[in-house]
């Protein structure tokens, strides 16, 4: 499990599927009220505190969930304003904290799109030249964000009993990414729209 900060009242939490496969979670559990999954928000809640001093007592809560192929979630949690309401409840009754806390507006999107980060450009080409040579799919959009290399795979282009050949060779050579296409469409830096994999190839 990784936190980060966005803003003041904005952290992004990056779940693995094996941090959900842990907990007894699976996938579909994240769009269910159920108790497990209230105890890992708890958890998430709990080391957002302790990491980044986020406090999300108090307040409504907004939760966006992505769920990213092969990678596993993100979840972007926004701190809502307290009304002066809810601080008089909350100051009556200690017990009912918990209902305040997570008062949460869940939004859930699903994304089938592929994105893989690199700390190195070798790591991109070596990565490139091994999906090409393995005839797994000459395509993509390669994206400079945040000091790395993300490449982006779209699984209509690719043969899907090839996904899993695709996945491992980037795993190989790069890592899964916490950030969302919609994060990286709007802040990341395009540098091949397409054909990214042929392009890589061809001129390195």
């Amino acid at each position: 499990m990784k936190i980060e900060r966005l803003s003041q009242d904005k952290i992004r939490i990056f779940l693995t599927y094996d941090d959900l496969l842990e907990r007894g979670i699976q996938k579909d559990d994240m769009w269910r009220e159920i108790p497990k999954v209230h105890e890992l928000f708890s958890e998430m809640m709990d080391q957002a505190y302790t990491e980044l001093g986020f406090d999300a007592s108090g307040g409504p809560l907004a939760v966006e969930v992505f769920a990213l192929p092969a990678q596993g979630m993100v979840v972007i949690v926004t701190r809502g304003k307290v009304t002066a309401g809810a601080e008089d409840r909350l100051g009556e009754d200690d017990e009912e904290t918990d209902e305040d806390i997570y008062e949460m507006e869940v939004t859930m999107e699903q994304s089938d799109v592929v994105m893989y980060a690199f700390r190195d450009f070798e790591d991109v080409i070596d990565a490139c030249k091994q999906l090409k040579n393995a005839g797994l799919t000459e395509d993509g959009r390669l994206y400079s964000y945040n000091g790395k290399y993300i490449l982006v795979l779209e699984p209509a282009n690719i043969e899907s009993s090839r996904n899993n050949a695709v996945i491992a060779v980037l795993a190989e050579y790069g890592e899964a990414t916490s950030v969302t296409y919609a994060m990286l469409e709007e802040y990341g830096k395009v540098i091949m729209a397409s054909g990214a994999v042929r392009e890589v190839c061809t001129y390195f």
